[in-house]
């Protein structure tokens, strides 16, 4: 979701829903002016291969070629909650020490020793002291813990960001998917709220507003009656009842729709487990529905304006990000093991239009490195590849000043999404099946300021590249009917008008994915001024150098 024009950033989007030893040296960076510090291990010679659940037991597989010295011959394993470092955490299982060896521990599931979302090393005895000897390792299969899998409600990429609960329009859309927004502080509430919602998790009581959660319980449930397939996005706004849940660096006057998730404190920590757990639970099926799909913070690389913190250094927010998306999608995945669990990033590949934001692909780049370093697991990517600037309107032939068709490319727009999945496409970045993660195009839009006929040039466009790109298994259109205050910033992205009435691009989008889909490509086709199955096959990639559509 895009802040401010200026910026290249659109406004919040609130829905409203009528249907209601280390044997090497420590390599240390200090974050300037900022709490904290984020360090790597140079060379630490014990390895975790594995650290999965078998039935109601963890079981760790450790390797090493160099066998490190120790007082007593033996490796502990010590298991760590999120914000704690090093040999601080318990010691959850012993073995002699080898050049591999094995530990079995209890999973502990939803108790005050639970272990499924903490992380795990191993450490020596040496000198009296306890000295650690492997990287970090989280469990990497939670839905092994699984007990409420649901089947998927896969049914077609076409989907949107609604304005209002209005199913006739969707099923006449033949929209497949909805993406839903979640303030966790506004669903968390104390004992003394009347009806509030209890819920014992890991040994502590928890609870719920029953007021606000009624209405996520109300738009489950239609999407489920409808047969729509629901994502969710996990904002973290700032509530009295949800304070432990802002981190500490993000606790300052800044205001902003979300703010980073509280994994330096324990009462946070413990809290975000709660709601992540509460939420699988509720809605895995039963009463409510089905939520398939959960984005875990909405364009964290944007520091300022969706995931704030006060410290802007890369490393240490990107891992206090990893850390909270560990809890969720441990937590989620040891529910229903059906969900997918992504994390999310904007447009603004290799470009600040903030400078006080990350660049989209660095942010990428490391919340990579630590996923793989500590325990690689199937996470997926959401990107908002909207035009640069935000207000083009057209999506098939960007500004090269913006634009480019490799990875150099200042911003990844839906003419050069390829550039976005081939860079997925590497070794590096894959599955641990192996195969090339799920990519969600989870909120894209095009304005009809300066024309309605290129607004459905560009969805028809855009849905094209969508539909071809193996890995794309969204296209969350934004939005369906215009926002006043938006189009005051020349953004009038919706498939009707402020009146309700259609706009040319309603009756594309609806082709989209049709028998009439061909038709409406000729059309589109005819303004662009070149084919479009040609133009998305062969990868043509067109420019422009200004403004204007010839320049």
């Amino acid at each position: 979701m895009k802040k401010s024009v200026n910026m290249f950033k659109k406004l919040v989007a609130v829905v409203a829903m009528a249907a209601t030893v280390s044997c090497g040296v420590m390599a240390s960076h200090v974050v300037t002016g900022n709490a904290g510090i984020v360090a790597e291990a140079a060379g630490r010679p014990v390895s975790i291969n594995s650290c999965v659940i078998q039935g109601g037991t963890v079981v760790a597989n450790v390797s090493c070629s160099s066998v490190p010295a120790s007082d007593d011959g033996k490796f502990y394993l010590y298991a760590d909650e999120v914000y704690q470092d090093g040999t601080t955490g318990k010691i959850v299982a012993t073995t002699e020490r080898g050049t591999s060896a094995t530990f079995s521990f209890p999973l502990g599931y939803n108790s005050g020793e639970s272990n499924l979302s903490k992380k795990f090393l191993v450490a020596v005895k040496s000198g009296g002291s306890m000295i650690q000897v492997s990287d970090e390792h989280y469990i990497t299969n939670p839905e092994g813990n699984a007990y409420k899998t649901v089947a998927r409600n896969d049914h077609g990429i076409k989907g949107i960001l609604p304005t209002n609960a209005d199913a006739a329009t969707f099923k006449d859309l033949g929209v497949a998917q909805m993406v839903y927004n979640l303030y966790m502080g506004d669903i968390v509430c104390d004992a003394s709220v009347p009806g509030a919602i209890l819920f014992n998790y890991n040994g502590t009581d928890y609870y719920f507003n029953p007021a606000t959660l009624g209405q996520y319980d109300a738009f489950v449930r239609w999407c489920h009656v409808s047969g729509f397939q629901l994502t969710m996005t996990i904002l973290n706004n700032k509530t009295e009842a949800g304070a432990d849940l802002i981190h500490p660096l993000s606790r300052d006057s800044h205001v902003c729709p979300g703010y980073a998730m509280n994994t330096k404190e324990d009462g946070g920590t413990q809290h975000l487990k709660a709601i992540a757990a509460f939420l699988a639970n509720r809605y895995s099926g039963g009463a409510y529905g089905t939520i398939d799909n959960w984005v875990i913070g909405n364009e964290v690389n944007a520091r300022t304006e969706w995931y704030y913190m006060s410290s802007t250094n890369l490393e240490l927010n990107v891992s206090e990000y990893v850390k909270a998306f560990r809890i969720f999608y441990n937590e989620i995945k040891a529910v229903n093991a059906n969900a997918k669990i992504y994390n999310s990033i904007d447009q603004e590949w290799q470009r600040k239009s903030n400078p006080g934001c990350s660049l989209a692909k660095d942010f990428l780049d490391r919340f990579n490195y630590y996923m793989a370093r500590e325990g690689n697991v199937d996470w997926g990517l959401s990107v908002h590849p909207y035009n640069a600037p935000l207000f083009d309107p057209y999506a098939w032939k960007q500004q090269a000043q913006y634009v480019s068709n490799d990875v150099t490319s200042k911003y990844i727009t839906i003419e050069n999404l390829y550039v976005l999945t081939d860079y997925m496409c590497q070794s590096s970045f894959l599955a641990p099946s192996g195969k090339v993660r799920d990519i969600a195009l989870s909120e894209i839009g095009y304005t009809s300021e300066f024309g309605e006929e290129y607004q459905a040039a560009s969805i028809a466009y855009a849905y094209t590249m969508a539909a071809t790109n193996p890995y794309i298994k969204s296209f969350i259109l934004f939005r369906e009917t215009d926002d006043a205050h938006e189009m005051e910033s020349h953004i009038a992205q919706g498939l009707k008008n402020l009146d309700g009435s259609h706009k040319m691009s309603y009756d594309f989008y609806k082709a989209m994915g049709t028998a009439q889909q061909e038709t409406y490509k000729a059309k589109a086709s005819a303004v662009i001024g070149a084919d479009i199955n040609s133009l998305v096959a062969n990868r043509t990639f067109l420019t422009r150098n200004g403004w204007f559509l010839n320049d």
